[in-house]
């Protein structure tokens, strides 16, 4: 275990620097320390468990340094915290404390508060650096999102990535700016009132200019386990506390160092421990005992799996939150009829919506086919578990990223559904994620882009459109061919957001409706509350959900969402529209009015209880 005192890495100390690296497999580890065109070596001491740790003297911030082991091959720190010259470059000792924090203040939110933006630094702000994107945090204040998560920026290598081929887990991509200035922009989101999220990658490590495997003497992967991308990380074999240890190390730096208030956990399905206590709970245990703000935890985790959100005293693991993508593969199907791969495993059905809804996910260990037929499926039930812990929403850079040509929600559906389901997103008891752009219905698309060596570039290429063959529309290889190649610059600047377009028509419209609906989420009663008793959904129509929101202090709202066609729902005769006494349901806001680019036409609501929609679209009611 690492001693306590010191971190893994290289840290200043009052006379130098302190460097610490696992290196159970080499005899003798030397620090390389560049001066001028020669490169001194420092031998460090090693101990029983394979780490080896020292200071050295002549070392300073700035210092750029390699490993040496056993007189051989020299490498990157795994643990270094910045890589001027990228992956394969040498690591620069960063002095964690150079940075002047201004958010004492600051005190976090509590979950209730959260609107979770998605955001990937690249593509975000015309710079693409973290630099680049301060500025715009105005916008996401504007919006009326109160927290701001970012791809992972762990440095890869190259100059484009989504983030998932990170190798340098504690050090900031070298594409997005030096570390000072990524705390200045989570200084800048604080100052602001947004929190800030982390995308972690915890389950893998990238292909290119990864040196964690050569310095742990191949200790850190294990072929017990195997993941989509390979071995798995090695958590419960023979040197796996070691393991375990760098992992934890790398949340709190995250968490302390950078300020950040939490993470997610990137495919905590594909994180495969058979210890007695899995990593993923140890993890929450080490976050959970820092001091000061709760620090959110949340998992992308596709089994449905409860134990991840049970508290721990109830024998899970704690986590604050999961990823819950039933619900957009569910409205995907039924508003855009996709059916293929696994939206094959969904049926659409406004009843299913519902049940979606209700549950926070569909696969519950049973489910209905789209035939109508009870099977068993993986999933876990949801009762007891509140609203809030699943993160639901339209879009994310999964649901759009992985599609061939990254289009939008609001590239495949007309403007009028997408307006609707917005509704539904922002107006649901679930915690609700953004993606960037989703706001004013972006019309740049978010490709999949990477910038490897020529090599491995092609495989790549090759690997990414060989994934569609499977789907009827590209069963033509020419068809193939014109899947964006990701190692395309163009196809990187493709997808970069068009901030001008926030002005122009019907985007500004959108914009407008997706503030209004924030701005309710903040001030009404019956959305600041997330209690399961105080939430219900039933169809209305065969195209239509209601949702009903109570403040559990008597006031409610009743959320009616259209999908198609006109449709009338006599709210008189509906369970979920009761009311008691001569209360009754004013409209307060309907999505296709002119102000949010719809037309205007929505229909109308009669004075006995009649709710008439023209065409697709939500209204929101208040009880008075």
């Amino acid at each position: 275990m690492i001693r306590e005192g010191f971190s893994i890495g290289a840290l200043p100390v009052e006379t130098g620097v302190h460097f610490c690296v696992w290196a159970p497999e080499a005899e003798l580890v030397e620090v390389l320390i560049g001066r001028g065109e020669e490169e001194l070596a420092y031998p460090l001491e090693r101990d029983e468990e394979g780490y080896h740790s020292g200071v050295v003297l002549e070392a300073t911030v700035g210092s750029r340094y390699r490993y040496r082991l056993d007189g051989g091959e020299s490498y990157p720190d795994p643990a270094s915290r910045f890589q001027p010259m990228g992956v394969d470059g040498p690591s620069e000792v960063v002095d964690p404390e150079n940075f002047l924090w201004t958010d004492q203040d600051w005190e976090g939110l509590s979950h209730e508060e959260l609107v979770i933006y998605e955001l990937h630094i690249g593509t975000f702000s015309p710079e693409g650096t973290f630099t680049g994107a301060i500025p715009l945090l105005d916008h996401v204040v504007e919006l009326g999102a109160t927290a701001i998560e970012f791809l992972p920026i762990a440095n890869f290598s190259g100059s484009r990535n989504w983030g998932y081929d990170g190798v340098d887990p504690f050090a900031p991509a070298t594409a997005y700016g030096r570390p000072e200035e990524f705390k200045q922009l989570v200084n800048e989101a604080h100052s602001r009132g947004l929190a800030v999220i982390l995308d972690v990658v915890y389950n893998h490590l990238g292909p290119a200019g990864n040196y964690i495997p050569a310095v742990t003497g191949g200790r850190f992967f294990t072929d017990k386990h195997h993941t989509p991308w390979g071995d798995g990380i090695n958590y419960d074999g023979p040197g796996s506390r070691a393991v375990r240890e760098f992992i934890f190390e790398n949340a709190l730096h995250w968490l302390t160092e950078y300020h950040v208030d939490g993470l997610r956990l990137d495919a905590t399905h594909a994180i495969v421990d058979d210890s007695e206590k899995h990593v993923l709970a140890e993890l929450v245990e080490r976050v959970r005992e820092l001091p000061g703000r709760h620090r959110f935890l949340f998992a992308e985790d596709e089994r449905n799996e409860r134990s991840l959100i049970l508290p721990r005293e109830a024998g899970g693991v704690g986590l604050d939150g999961v990823w819950a993508d039933d619900i957009h593969h569910q409205l995907r199907r039924a508003a855009a009829g996709d059916s293929e791969g696994y939206f094959s495993r969904y049926t659409g059905r406004v009843e299913d919506i519902v049940t979606t809804l209700k549950q926070g996910w569909w696969r519950t260990g049973s489910q209905l086919t789209p035939e109508g037929e009870t099977e068993e499926a993986e999933g876990t039930p949801t009762d007891g578990i509140e609203p809030k812990r699943f993160v639901h929403c339209l879009q994310n850079h999964d649901q759009v990223g992985n599609r061939a040509f990254g289009n939008r929600l609001n590239d495949d559906v007309p403007l009028p559904v997408y307006r609707a389901l917005s509704a539904l997103l922002l107006a649901a008891p679930s915690t609700p994620l953004l993606w960037m752009g989703q706001e004013w219905a972006a019309s740049s698309p978010f490709l999949y882009f990477t910038d490897h060596s020529e090599e491995l570039g092609k495989l790549v290429t090759d690997g990414r459109r060989e994934e569609f063959k499977h789907f009827s529309a590209f069963q033509d290889p020419e068809v193939r061919e014109t899947i964006p190649d990701p190692q395309s610059p163009e196809t990187f600047e493709k997808s970069k957001l068009k901030w001008a377009e926030r002005a122009e028509a019907p985007h500004a419209g959108v914009l407008n409706l997706y503030r209004e609906l924030l701005a309710m989420r903040k001030t009404e009663p019956a959305l600041r509350v997330s209690e399961r008793e105080l939430f219900d959904a039933a169809p209305a129509g065969e195209g239509a959900v209601m949702m009903r929101r109570e403040d559990g202090e008597g006031g409610a709202l009743l959320v009616v969402v259209n999908l198609r066609g006109e449709i009338g729902v006599d709210l008189k005769t509906l369970p979920i529209a009761r009311l008691e006494g001569d209360r009754h349901w004013a409209p307060v806001l309907a999505t296709e009015e002119m102000r949010f680019a719809g037309d205007g036409a929505w229909g109308r609501y009669e004075a006995e209880g009649t709710l008439h929609l023209m065409q697709p679209g939500a209204v929101i009611l208040r009880s008075r």
